[in-house]
């Protein structure tokens, strides 16, 4: 009987250790897809934040002045420097390493649906949709 309850242990340990190594973590820097952009992401309540902060090409070629969000629709965040930008705040848990919530897009200015999954300590799977239109990219763990 005690070699049961000594091997019932050992198993639920092991299944209990497999658990937390497929559990990945968002937290960190990481680099876009097209390596343009780097996102610093972070715990932000129950939820994970975004925002960037690094660009490959952090000036405005047209100005030589910081890029902004120039293409937001509101005067106001269109002066926003892009070193700072949030591009995400307070995506919540949806599922094992998941979360879902909304993505701001510098590129024209809009959010979408989004969801961001942790695929593995050094990869993570960003997605968004408009409609039933929907497109992602993998972003790589910088500075590892």
């Amino acid at each position: 009987m005690t070699s049961r309850f000594a091997a019932l242990v050992v198993l639920l340990v092991a299944l209990l250790g497999a658990s937390a190594a497929r559990a990945q973590n968002a937290d960190g820097t990481w680099l876009t897809q097209a390596g343009d952009a780097r996102v610093k992401i972070s715990k932000c309540g129950d939820g994970i934040c975004g925002h960037i902060v690094w660009l490959r090409e952090p000036y405005d070629t047209a100005t030589g002045q910081p890029a902004t969000d120039s293409k937001n629709p509101n005067p106001a965040l269109a002066r926003r420097p892009m070193i700072g930008l949030p591009l995400f705040n307070g995506m919540q848990p949806s599922g094992q390493n998941k979360w879902s919530g909304q993505i701001y897009n510098a590129d024209d200015g809009s959010s979408y649906a989004s969801s961001v999954t942790a695929m593995s300590a050094d990869s993570l799977r960003v997605e968004g949709c408009v409609g039933a239109l929907c497109g992602g990219e993998t972003w790589t763990r910088a500075g590892r």
